[in-house]
């Protein structure tokens, strides 16, 4: 049974009627609000009527490929989307991760695992609260063989290397340098990084991660300091010392 007052809504994709029908079923007598459509223009008519948690959608449609389907999802909203697909190359896998997939199931498939796969998509896509920020009080951190100053965002290397990052950059470097070990959500780093009443998306969130582990891999390329915790968001792998 779920513990929120409604349950989770969402929206099965597909055109085989055999498939279709019996996955909601299923799906229902696990406690979701479940609704179907049996191509893509059932499924944009359902998403104007309706705000759905998840949507589980075949990428073999007859009036619409679903992964330029999904693609056009994450374009217009932030809902997750589940691919069924009978692809099974890892290249089909990547593509649809890339176009914003948050998970791949391949047919056949078995139901339970599909309910674990919705349940992990939709624990991932809850806003989490964010850890205690701490103020920017330090003069300095170090870590590994580098040194960040926050006043003037200057990342130094122990040989006398120096690099001034973005703004973005040394905001999402301090959030990692105050919790350090610590595996922090992406929602956390927007919620500590963004300034209030800037829309800023979980990509965009990844985009800043991936440079800054690029500035970091130019000053020290070993070892990895900032690690991808897959399913739940970043971490930074260093003990960090501050300087007064």
């Amino acid at each position: 049974m779920t513990d929120r007052a409604t349950p989770y809504r969402i929206l099965v994709v597909d055109d085989h009627r055999k498939i279709r029908e019996p996955l909601a079923v299923y799906l229902r007598r696990h406690d979701f609000d479940v609704f179907t459509a049996e191509s893509a223009e059932a499924m944009w008519l359902m998403l104007r009527q309706k705000a759905f948690d998840l949507v589980v959608l075949d990428v073999m449609l007859p009036d619409g490929d679903g992964m330029v389907l999904c693609q056009q999802i994450q374009r217009r909203s932030k809902t997750p989307v589940i691919l069924l697909t009978a692809r099974d190359t890892p290249s089909d896998r990547i593509m649809g991760l890339d176009l914003g997939a948050d998970d791949y199931v391949v047919k056949p498939f078995e139901p339970r695992e599909l309910v674990a796969r919705i349940h992990s998509v939709l624990r991932r896509s809850q806003p989490a609260p964010p850890p205690p920020a701490a103020p920017e009080t330090a003069r300095g951190y170090a870590f590994s063989d580098l040194c960040y100053q926050p006043a003037s965002r200057t990342l130094s290397h122990a040989s006398g290397e120096q690099v001034r990052l973005s703004t973005m950059e040394g905001r999402l470097l301090c959030a990692f340098l105050q919790h350090p070990h610590a595996v922090l959500s992406r929602e956390q780093l927007i919620d500590q990084c963004v300034s209030p009443g800037n829309e800023v998306f979980d990509r965009a969130i990844d985009r800043q991660v991936s440079r800054l582990r690029t500035r970091l891999m130019q000053m020290l390329p070993e070892p990895p300091l900032l690690m991808t915790v897959w399913g739940e968001g970043y971490r930074l792998a260093a003990d960090v010392r501050e300087l007064a």
